[in-house]
């Protein structure tokens, strides 16, 4: 990893560099290197300090990376007046698309590069998050996108970002990673380095109030299948694991009351702060399975994340659940969440947690079969080879096989169960 500082952080160890040892009493004893990169600020109307929070940064051109839906919501149209007003110049980019490619990030580098931008503002869902930091990287680095395909590729300073999420459920606000596809093949690239970060998220609680109803589900399944797989992951340590329960606490009980009271602010701030708190659970941990088998189904049947991934989540927590030291991590989880006991047995409370997801995916009206997204039984050979070759598959806490990928994917042709929405410890 490069050692020159970036934009608004000291530069950390890079994701792969953890070791540790479990003692035999769940214990899991990692080494860690946890730098802070991204200063969180949250609340009703905090946007409303973004100009405040731009010259703070040194900034005086701003490139605002957004997309149409955005724009058409209003959300864009104040973030640029605010800008305008705090005595900056402001350069829009407002055609961000889902699942961002090179070809998007080329030209939003070609607006910023006319502009001559020295901060840019993202604005939106994780969309507008990645092609911010694929603009920034090349922008500031040069060449094309695929150099910073891996680990720490930069190898000059980033400009400041500023992160305004309307979404809850990526977590790209606190997190140093660009996720982008490739124009011609579609292959996604993860293009990671502390210098991509974003120096300051801002949490509004009220920006999330605009999404439709299908993207509150799927984002907030996403968010909390980022809780579940950074809990057990390999590189899962002391610090990650408190992000990892809290964001679990927070969007478990947040997502079933945004999606039957959409106006409730309380449930719609649990959801922003938990999503976020899950992206710094995932900058300190990494993902697992169920990403490296969601990704697949974006990229062949066009299945929204949110939803390809929790379709896979309860299926990899019962496989990862063979696993010893996952299947504490898992009980640990429910019992942290009062899902379960722990005295009750680990097989009891990984149960548990799996209906208790079953139940939160069926709420979300996630669909209940692969058959139902329109998925073949005859490309399952392909989607597993793809998934293998996911980088987050190399972080799951148990070793995954091509033939592994076969299986879950089959199973994942079979509906899953209803969830017996177990009551919790403290409603018992």
């Amino acid at each position: 990893m490069n050692s020159e500082p970036d934009n608004c952080a000291a530069p950390s160890v890079p994701p792969e560099a953890a070791g540790g040892q479990n003692h035999g009493d769940g214990w899991h004893f990692s080494h860690f290197d946890h730098q802070p990169r991204t200063r969180i600020v949250f609340g009703e109307n905090s946007i409303d300090r973004v100009g405040e929070f731009a010259k703070e940064l040194g900034a005086g051109r701003v490139l605002l990376v957004t997309d149409p839906g955005i724009v058409s919501a209003g959300h864009a149209g104040r973030v640029h007046r605010i800008l305008e007003a705090a005595g900056l110049h402001v350069t829009l980019f407002d055609q961000v698309r889902e699942n961002p490619t090179t070809r998007c990030i080329d030209q939003c580098v070609g607006l910023a590069k006319t502009a001559g931008i020295d901060a840019i503002v993202g604005l939106g869902g994780g969309s507008s998050m990645d092609t911010a930091k694929g603009c920034n990287f090349i922008l500031t680095n040069g060449g094309r996108i695929e150099d910073y395909w891996g680990v720490g590729k930069a190898t000059r300073p980033m400009l400041p970002l500023i992160a305004i999420p309307t979404t809850a459920g990526t977590g790209s606000e606190c997190q140093s990673a660009a996720l982008i596809a490739h124009e011609e093949t579609h292959q996604k690239m993860a293009c990671l380095d502390p210098k991509a970060a974003a120096c300051i998220a801002i949490l509004d609680p009220l920006l999330t109030l605009s999404q439709p109803p299908s993207v509150t589900a799927h984002t907030g399944v996403d968010a909390i299948a980022h809780a579940v797989e950074t809990a057990v992951t390999k590189k899962r340590n002391p610090l990650s694991l408190m992000y990892s329960r809290e964001a679990f606490r927070l969007t478990t009980t947040g997502l079933p009351r945004v999606l039957s009271q959409p106006s409730d602010l309380e449930a719609r701030g649990r959801m922003a702060l938990g999503a976020a708190l899950a992206g710094v659970a995932i900058e300190n941990s990494m993902l697992g399975a169920a990403h490296a088998a969601a990704n697949p189904l974006t990229a062949h049947y066009g299945v929204v994340h949110g939803e390809a991934v929790g379709i896979m989540l309860p299926l990899v927590v019962r496989f990862n659940a063979a696993d010893p030291a996952a299947q504490r991590a898992y009980a640990d989880l429910a019992s942290s969440s009062e899902i379960a006991r722990f005295k009750d047995g680990l097989d009891t409370a990984v149960e548990a947690l799996i209906a208790r997801l079953e139940s939160l995916l069926n709420t979300a009206r996630i669909s209940r079969s692969l058959e139902d997204c329109g998925v073949e039984r005859s490309m399952i050979p392909t989607l597993a080879q793809e998934a293998s070759k996911q980088w987050t598959a190399g972080f799951n806490p148990r070793a995954i096989s091509v033939q592994d990928f076969e299986a879950l994917y089959e199973a994942a042709f079979s509906r899953r169960g209803d969830g017996d929405a177990p009551q919790s410890v403290s409603e018992k």
